[in-house]
């Protein structure tokens, strides 16, 4: 696959200073996809093709409806659930019926469904922003990789970052493997793996003083950095999902 350099993004995300440069961007792309996919574009015959086959997700059906377009976003579900129950037709046709054989006896005659349950779930499986996020973060993580080697500026931030989180720290280490030179991607990974456990360490140590605060002997020590060291903690682990890190900008919809 051919990746393209989204070179100020990445340094601006940077330049912030948080605890993964790769989950700012993934909340500032939900932002503008999210926008985007309730504004213009979901008159466009591409993108209601697209919306109509795929569908969303369970988390950006919510965004667009915190969005408060619900025309936009009532035109999309209602053409959308037009596929789907064409889908459902075909897959829940023959529920019902029992299958006779052999080997029906040992199914104590139990119908089969010949797999409607997986197909349903595979129907709804899919999720435009999703795969537009994805995409986004794709080239973001071959940006990091690319950067590393052929600019001083970015070297220097990546240094004294504070790495992934850890679905984040999968997805660059992989990327490095697919687009660097077997040395460049080793030299990188050394460098990456170092920055993760020292700062996998540093949230280990924040956290640990975070509960030893409810130590009435610690009552008045000061907390350091560790008042949101529970959020930073989750969202290392996981990839930003709680906290003012997870949040996605204001709107006056």
């Amino acid at each position: 696959m051919k990746y393209t350099l989204d070179t100020i993004p990445v340094l601006d995300s940077y330049r912030a200073g948080c605890e993964c440069p790769l989950c700012r961007l993934r909340v500032s792309c939900e932002d503008q996809y999210v926008d985007s996919m309730l504004g213009a574009a979901y008159m466009e015959p591409d993108c209601r093709v697209k919306t109509n086959e795929t569908g969303f997700c369970t988390r950006h059906f919510e965004l667009m409806y915190d969005r408060r377009n619900r025309l936009g976003l009532a035109l999309m579900t209602h053409t959308h659930m037009q596929e789907v129950i064409s889908s459902l037709e075909g897959i829940l046709a023959d529920c019902g019926e029992q299958k006779r054989g052999p080997l029906s006896s040992l199914r104590g005659g139990k119908a089969d469904s010949g797999g409607a349950p997986q197909k349903i779930r595979a129907r709804i499986g899919g999720c435009v922003i999703c795969e537009q996020v994805d995409g986004a973060l794709q080239r973001y993580a071959y940006t990091i990789a690319q950067l590393y080697f052929t600019n001083a500026e970015f070297k220097a931030m990546f240094d004294q970052s504070k790495g992934f989180c850890l679905p984040h720290l999968a997805l660059v280490m992989e990327m490095a493997d697919g687009t660097l030179s077997g040395a460049q991607a080793a030299e990188f990974k050394k460098a990456l793996a170092a920055l993760e456990l020292q700062n996998l360490r540093r949230i280990e140590g924040e956290i640990e003083w975070f509960t030893l605060k409810f130590d009435y002997r610690n009552t008045d020590k000061p907390w350091g950095n560790s008042r949101d060291a529970v959020e930073r903690a989750i969202n290392k682990l996981m990839g930003a999902c709680v906290g003012e890190d997870a949040q996605m900008p204001a709107h006056n919809d």
